[in-house]
C-alpha cells in the first residue's frame, strides 16, 4: 500500500535496535519516542539505545534517557 492511496493510515512499527543499524520486525511508518511519546517517522529515526531497545525523537531525549539509566534525574 502506498502512502498516497486512499485508506492509508500510519501504523507503529516494531523495531529491533542494533549497533549503528536497526531491523524492522513489524512494518510500519513510525516508532514512538520512549521519552516524549512523539511518533518518529522510520525514515527520520536517528537516535536509539541498543541496551534499552528504545527510540528517541532527538539528542535531548536520548540524553534524558541516558541520565535516567545512570540514576540521575531527567
Amino acid at each position: 500500500m502506498n502512502i498516497l492511496d486512499s485508506g492509508f493510515s500510519p501504523s507503529e512499527a516494531q523495531v529491533r535496535y542494533l549497533d549503528a543499524d536497526y531491523v524492522v520486525v513489524k512494518p510500519g511508518t513510525f516508532v514512538r519516542c520512549a521519552i516524549t511519546g512523539k511518533p518518529i517517522p522510520i525514515e527520520d529515526l536517528t537516535y536509539w539505545s541498543v541496551d534499552r531497545q528504545e527510540a528517541y525523537a532527538d539528542a535531548e531525549a536520548a540524553f534524558v534517557a541516558y541520565r535516567r539509566s545512570i540514576g540521575e534525574e531527567g
